[in-house]
């Protein structure tokens, strides 16, 4: 986004039901696992009004258990079923209208997504019993302690099911009506019913989940009936009062029977009959470990819209579009009528005030969601999101920051996402900041990351722009030495220069074709020391840098996909993040690509949902990937290799080596004595990426 852009459409007012709002901008639900025994606490609070002082126009909370603990996923999410929970949806409602926002409480039964239920000895509440097991062989690629956590949700339990009577949907039916009436009692301004992502109404809509035969199952819409005759109910109650959503799918993904968008397409229309206000279209992948990146978390930049669309040609009513909208994307649906509203969930994590810096005409100050799946992964095991860019999530507190005491000067030695977070939040409490790098450009490990993750180009971009309209003090193309720091006479130094790259230590790991990450990106940037490559690499990495290609990481990427002066295969030693998607963005370009990762898991540290859509993806490019492989030897045109007893080669015209990464930070040592106060940030401390980065030089800069 750039400062020209501006958004009319997003912006103006508009009207759900009986409430208006200042914007079309709306906080879909995000769990946060804030809450004591169903209710809601002061850090919940502080979430959501942080999101309302920030300009969203509706705030959506996370899921609500209309029967506490009954159908809950959490015993930490909100419950809607007792009166002593009113109180603290009160103080919520209280919080986000002073902020100047409206409230809406989303009310849900999980049904066959009920772990409570399961870790409590119940029954899931479910229209019919499921029909065989879910595809687990995702799980491969997850850690030990990962499955432990998963596991320790449930206790261990397996689930068993109830098929749901008619004398159960009648009771289903009154949960939801008196929980919307504690709501309108709290002073909220709206509910959401949920009919999606395979909660009890999503499956009795969906035919892969209704195999019933009376009124409640085969057509659709005997299908809808439960989630119509919640609505009516819920309308009768608090109809006119407060505004009623209703979230479906416009599709679901993964599994044959599934819903389809014909299908939500009449189910909206059935809603609005009943009395809805408002349509919200999401969409949900049936097997979260197999397909979470199609729904309900999409991995596409406005996944749903297309589906939103459709289904507001069949109501009357405003429809809400989400699924990955970027302030940009929401703009273009409202302008062109795909849809009247649209929910940004992620990228409210990653900056409240998303909405403000909208309106005030800075929208290339938006702090961007980079699409890591971070935040989420934590909702797996019951725990609160966090986001790796935005360390205050969970904790609004931390903001605003505090000033110093005193300006002191800080130089900042590497100029990656470690050294220019600490760079930005030392500026803004008040120091001078000094940062200083050997190479030619800002970015460090983050520029050479957006070639394979373009997500990471528009972080990189934000940090740019914020280092760039402050007083930093830039110095590139620097070498920091002990003699260079100290003339600067800084009163802290931040050293923030990344991990150590090695190689593996077996014959050949020396030869010119095999480079590190260090080489790899000198050699694509064109900067840099590259001793031993070819004549034809080095030609070409000059012509890139003469022409300005090598500058721009979506210039890169696009040329590469033309022309890569690489030989066709290529063998990438080291399977975690960065070995697995530089090898989706060398076989995407043609090449012939082969992954050896020594330990049992591939993607590690990236988080479970992205780590198993790159795994599948890797495959799709035409990956060949070898889990627990040793490498032996590297030759002039093999790599070798040995998997459990038997050895193997796959041939290698070059070799990356993404493995032997460590923390190491030698000038901070070097500086120990030197200079008053020395701190290390980053993967320089210890290799965390992009989180790690941010988060400790958030916590180091915080306190300086």
């Amino acid at each position: 986004m750039t400062g020209t852009q501006n958004f009319p459409h997003l912006l103006a007012p508009g009207t759900i039901g009986p409430i208006s709002l200042a914007n079309r901008v709306v906080m879909p639900a995000m769990d946060m696992n804030l809450c004591e025994n169903g209710e809601i606490e002061p850090g919940d609070i502080d979430h959501f009004a942080a999101r309302a002082a920030g300009g969203t126009g509706l705030i959506i909370t996370g899921a609500c258990a209309v029967a506490y603990p009954i159908g809950c996923a959490s015993t930490k999410e909100p419950g809607l079923s007792e009166d002593r929970f009113v109180p603290g949806l009160k103080a919520l409602a209280d919080a986000v209208h002073a902020a100047g926002s409206k409230l809406c409480v989303q009310m849900t039964h999980h049904g066959k997504i009920a772990r409570i239920d399961t870790l409590q000895g119940r029954p899931l509440l479910v229209p019919s019993a499921p029909a065989g097991s879910a595809d687990l062989s995702a799980l491969v690629d997850n850690t030990p302690d990962e499955l432990r956590k998963l596991g320790a949700v449930t206790g261990g339990a397996h689930a068993t099911y109830h098929e749901a009577t008619a004398a159960d949907i009648d009771w289903l039916v009154r949960c939801f009506a008196e929980a919307a009436g504690r709501v309108r009692d709290a002073g909220a301004d709206a509910v959401e019913i949920h009919v999606a992502h395979g909660y009890v109404l999503g499956g009795f809509l969906s035919r892969a989940d209704n195999k019933r035969t009376d009124e409640y199952g085969g057509s659709l819409e005997n299908r809808a009936r439960p989630a119509v005759e919640v609505i009516r109910a819920v309308a009768a109650e608090v109809g006119g009062s407060l505004a009623i959503l209703v979230r479906v799918a416009g599709r679901e993904f993964g599994e044959e029977g599934a819903l389809t968008l014909e299908e939500s397409v009449q189910a909206a229309a059935l809603f609005e009959a009943a009395g809805a206000d408002a349509i919200h279209i999401t969409g949900w992948g049936r097997n979260p470990f197999g397909n979470f990146t199609d729904g309900p978390l999409p991995d596409e930049v406005g996944a749903y819209t297309a589906l939103a669309a459709e289904v507001k040609r069949a109501v009357s009513i405003p429809v809400i579009a989400v699924g990955r909208v970027l302030p940009e994307v929401g703009e273009k649906a409202i302008a062109t009528g795909a849809a009247d509203f649209v929910a940004m969930g992620r990228q409210l994590l990653a900056d409240p005030e998303l909405v403000n810096k909208l309106r005030a005409g800075r929208p290339e100050e938006v702090r961007p969601c980079i699409n890591c799946y971070v935040c989420v992964q934590e909702n797996f095991w019951d725990d609160t999101p966090l986001c790796a860019v935005n360390p205050a999530l969970g904790d609004e507190k931390l903001l605003p920051l505090v000033p110093a005491a005193a300006a002191e000067h800080i130089v900042v030695v590497g100029a990656g996402p470690g050294g220019l977070e600490t760079a930005r939040v030392a500026a803004e409490r008040g120091h001078r900041v000094t940062v200083v790098d050997r190479s030619d450009r800002l970015g460090g490990t983050l520029w050479f990351s957006s070639l394979t993750t373009p997500d990471n180009q528009r972080l990189l971009e934000w940090l740019t722009v914020q280092v760039e309209r402050s007083t930093i003090d830039i110095r590139l193309n620097f070498e920091a030495t002990v003699a260079s720091i100290e003339a600067l006479n800084p009163d802290v130094v931040v050293v923030a220069t990344g991990a150590v790259r090695g190689r593996p230590a077996v014959p050949g790991a020396d030869l010119p074709h095999v480079h590190t990450g260090d080489t790899l990106r000198a050699l694509m940037t064109g900067s840099g020391d590259v001793p031993r490559v070819s004549p034809l690499l080095r030609t070409v990495a000059a012509l890139g840098k003469l022409t300005g290609i090598t500058r721009s990481p979506a210039a890169v990427r696009a040329v590469t996909r033309r022309y890569l002066p690489v030989g066709k295969n290529v063998v990438v030693i080291g399977g975690s993040l960065v070995g697995l998607e530089l090898s989706i963005f060398l076989a995407e370009r043609g090449r012939t690509v082969t992954l050896l990762e020594e330990g049992g898991q591939l993607g590690v540290p990236m988080a479970m949902p992205r780590r198993w859509t790159a795994v599948r993806h890797a495959g799709a490019a035409g990956v060949t990937m070898y889990r627990r492989a040793v490498v032996q030897r590297i030759t002039a045109t093999h790599v070798e290799f040995r998997t459990g007893d038997e050895v193997s080669t796959a041939p290698a015209d070059m070799v990356v080596v993404a493995s032997d990464v460590s923390p190491g930070a030698p000038l901070a040592d070097a500086l120990a004595g030197v200079v008053p106060e020395v701190h290390v940030v980053g993967d320089a401390a210890e290799v965390d990426y992009i989180q790690g980065a941010i988060h400790s030089a958030w916590r180091v800069a915080s306190g300086l």
